[in-house]
């Protein structure tokens, strides 16, 4: 294997983040043949149709056999399990790597699963969209976004050169850190800002009583606010109960904002509230 061309990367879970990494590699003349794991007959025929993949199956012995590189792109809970599946079918020197948003949990669970004859290099690409699904997958998803790398004292040099190298090809910008730098910095800027759009979705749906739905009547800004509400319920279940301890941690610094708020407006405050709306603007826009 090169550093620079896999001749068969699996990916097991063929949906929007597996998928575009398997289109990326592809535009980007990197990769052979790319496999697609998974159970659901159809998405993996959706995939196979755009060329996400070269092929399918349902088995994941069947799939990873003599793969370079394999690919995990499950939702957070279900890796471990998947990768006691794989790594006794996976050859010799082959890499094996993730895109999970939790990193601490993922690690413990899989590397006392490893053989000594494979790499693991955990990874999680910042991007995605509201959308699932092969069908949603596209080559240009990681352009200009970060992937983040959270290499252990186990991982070797060679592999995670050779993962991150495909990062950079796809087009993301890639950092290294630690597992549980990557956890409590995804807590604030990723999970927390669900958790949210969830919440208010909910409230707001819950303000106009029985008998009227005001989400009728929302416009652009609400709507802009939710539209990361219209995840995958499954991998966000997933990323609360796996990153629990950073995101709640976030979540009262959040209420305590909140509170903030609430008081102002209910001591009618409008010079804190100013000073507040302003220290907010102010941060949002530096990011921009």
């Amino acid at each position: 294997m090169s550093d620079f061309f896999i001749p068969k990367l699996a990916v097991v879970g063929v949906g929007l983040i597996g998928g575009s990494f398997a289109l990326a590699l592809k535009e980007a003349g990197l990769v052979g043949e790319v496999v697609g794991i998974g159970r659901g007959r159809a998405n993996l025929e959706t995939a196979l149709k755009k060329g996400v993949v070269d092929a399918f199956t349902h088995s994941l012995a069947e799939g990873v056999a003599g793969a370079d590189v394999v690919f995990l792109a499950t939702p957070v809970q279900t890796l471990a399990k998947v990768a006691a599946e794989v790594i006794p079918h996976m050859k010799p020197g082959s890499v094996l790597t993730d895109g999970g948003s939790v990193k601490a949990e993922v690690i413990c669970a899989i590397e006392p699963l490893l053989r000594e004859d494979i790499q693991f290099v955990p990874g999680h690409p910042v991007a995605g969209t509201e959308q699932s699904g092969a069908a949603a997958a596209f080559a240009s998803l990681y352009r200009g976004r970060r992937c983040i790398l959270t290499p252990t004292s186990r991982t070797d040099g060679q592999a995670l050169e050779l993962i991150k190298s495909l990062w950079q090809a796809a087009g993301s910008e890639v950092v290294v850190m630690t597992p549980e730098k990557h956890d409590r910095v995804l807590a604030g800027i990723s999970h927390l800002p669900h958790m949210v759009a969830y919440a208010l979705v909910d409230a707001v749906a819950n303000c106009g009583g029985e008998n009227e739905n005001i989400l009728n009547y929302s416009a652009g800004g609400f709507r802009d606010f939710t539209r990361i509400a219209s995840s995958d319920p499954t991998m966000w279940r997933d990323i609360a109960l796996s990153n629990r301890v950073a995101l709640l941690e976030v979540l009262e610094t959040f209420e305590h904002s909140l509170a903030e708020v609430k008081r102002d407006i209910c001591q009618g405050n409008g010079e804190a509230l100013y000073d507040f709306f302003l220290r907010s603007k102010q941060r949002r826009d530096a990011i921009v």
